[in-house]
């Protein structure tokens, strides 16, 4: 591949490298210039542009991104499509991530052309979740380098390691001055721990803290059909010999290792007894937050085994941030816990009501019946359902009318004085009245009559900064469509765009931060803004 300055003589197949714009000539970066384009660079008077020409045997970025990824993708594991560049891994199911690093440092090491990302090895991500991005950096990788990292990549480096169904029981101690509350608090936490590797809190006991008391509650738990039993001790184990190991033992069991070189979580105790796990929890469980219990608890739900060596390997990167609700002198190690949520995001729907239905003769379509009322109006009421507290709708192009088939709504309108001058200018209207504190914002697209409620729930389920899932975009069949939402982040970016194109081009330029959401229908693909378009979509109605 040659990368430099070519005549625009020369230019024919050159691959852009940066976005030109110039008198009404718009070529975006990647594009490949052809004769047309040449014909136009010459009426704006452009002598030189800069960019890539490909040379033979050389494979275009997004042919290397896929073929890369689809060396690296193993069982459990789908490619999303590859986009300037980058294709993403994304797990089919939740479990954790198994990663080797051998044959990812291998594929590193090869060449500063092709790089390949992925989450820590044994992460635990949801079903949809992004675990690894191949990026290409040039253009094109050559056939060289690309021989040689199809090499290392000879066998699947990343896989999803599923959550399997299983059982669990819970025993909590209890000693005097142990509040109810943080018993309760400590059950529904453990509870949700569960439910999120996919098992079943099938039996919850309590009983003293006595090894006697304890002893039976193991027996009964065992008994239970449990295939984990969890002891949340009323106090802090610190000895082998202390009361829930000793009373372990005494059930049967074995004990297999006591502490872990993981902050939150070294005062954990790991057993067996028989084919059942068994796991005393340290003191930080009480606490949702992320702690060495996680680690082992995922693992046991994935059927990796965890041994003594296994636990005692955590110890690098096993410094994770501290909770609230962990104090540090060890005679205070279960003070009362306080269930801590994670906030729920906080999203606006910003819903672009302004254009003029061009291509519908001048006829709004957002006024036409749908269903008995106007469409804007049944947009607006599927938002309203999907459980959307702030609706803001940005108005124009017969602004009276459609605020009037809103009346009642309770939404919050925003008039955009410049409307004519494309779909742009309606969404940097509607971001400006975005609250501060809202985390993101929904954008929708007011002419979709066959969207759902659930449609929007599930892209909605599906942000999670924590994660880097930050910009949502439902699909069919691989298609992208409309609503999109846009963590809070990009909302300078997008006050930036321009025209009747919206900020889709952010979408590619943010591959790894977008999850896709996949639909089995084709609703977040229909909008209406034809007269043949009205005319297909009645028919499908059963109206003609």
């Amino acid at each position: 591949m040659k990368f430099e300055s070519f005549t625009i003589d020369q230019a024919d197949g050159v691959v852009l490298a940066h976005t030109f714009k110039r008198d009404g000539v718009i070529l975006k970066k990647g594009h490949v210039i052809g004769p047309d384009d040449i014909a136009a660079l010459k009426k704006a008077g452009v002598a030189e542009i800069i960019g890539a020409m490909l040379e033979h045997g050389d494979v275009p970025e997004n042919s290397a991104a896929a073929r890369v990824a689809a060396f690296v993708a193993g069982s459990g594991v789908r490619l999303s499509e590859a986009r300037t560049g980058r294709c993403n891994l994304q797990a089919e199911l939740a479990g954790l991530v198994w990663v080797d690093r051998a044959a990812i440092d291998a594929a590193n090491l090869i060449d500063e052309s092709v790089t390949v990302a992925t989450l820590p090895d044994k992460e635990a991500v949801r079903a949809g979740q992004t675990i690894a991005t191949v990026k290409i950096i040039p253009f094109a990788v050559s056939p060289t380098v690309m021989a040689k990292v199809d090499a290392a990549l000879s066998r699947p480096s990343v896989r999803m390691v599923p959550f399997q169904a299983k059982k669990f029981a819970l025993i909590n101690t209890i000693l005097p001055g142990l509040k109810e509350s943080v018993i309760q608090s400590t059950t529904y936490i453990t509870k949700d721990r569960i439910e999120a590797v996919s098992g079943t809190l099938v039996a919850t006991l309590r009983c003293d803290h006595t090894l006697a008391a304890v002893r039976a509650s193991i027996t009964a738990a065992l008994g239970s059909g449990a295939e984990v039993v969890l002891i949340a001790g009323a106090s802090a184990t610190v000895d082998r010999g202390d009361v829930v190991p000793a009373a372990l033992v005494s059930a049967g069991g074995l004990i297999d290792h006591l502490g872990m070189p993981v902050d939150p979580g070294n005062m954990l105790v790991l057993g067996h007894a028989g084919a059942v796990s068994i796991v005393v929890l340290p003191g930080c469980a009480r606490s949702p937050k992320l702690s060495g219990f996680d680690w082992v608890l995922q693992r046991l739900a994935a059927n990796i085994p965890v041994a003594r060596e296994d636990i005692m390997r955590m110890g690098a990167g096993g410094l994770l941030m501290d909770t609230l609700v962990r104090p540090l002198p060890r005679d205070q190690a279960v003070k009362a816990a306080e269930t801590i949520k994670a906030p729920t995001p906080r999203i606006t729907a910003v819903v672009l009501a302004a254009g003029q239905s061009r291509r519908m003769g001048g006829t709004n379509k957002l006024l036409m019946d749908v269903d008995g009322k106007p469409l804007i109006r049944k947009t607006i009421d599927t938002i309203i359902a999907a459980g959307l507290p702030d609706i803001i709708v940005v108005v124009g192009y017969q602004e009276v009318d459609v605020r009037m088939a809103l009346a009642g709504s309770g939404v919050r309108f925003v008039t955009n004085p410049n409307y004519a001058e494309g779909l742009s200018t309606s969404l940097k209207a509607g971001l400006e009245l975005v609250a501060p504190e809202c985390d993101a914002a929904l954008v929708c697209l007011g002419d979709m009559p066959l969207l759902r409620a659930n449609h929007l729930q599930k892209l909605m389920e599906g942000f999670d900064p924590s994660t880097d899932r930050l910009i949502g975009v439902p699909t069919h069949n691989g298609k992208r469509g409309n609503p999109t939402l846009w963590a809070r982040r990009f909302f300078q970016d997008m006050s930036h765009v321009s025209g009747d194109v919206g900020a889709r081009h952010l979408i590619g330029a943010h591959e790894s931060l977008v999850y896709e959401v996949e639909f089995d229908d084709t609703a977040v693909l229909t909008d209406l803004d034809t007269a043949e378009q009205w005319r297909s979509f009645r028919v499908g109605q059963g109206k003609i």
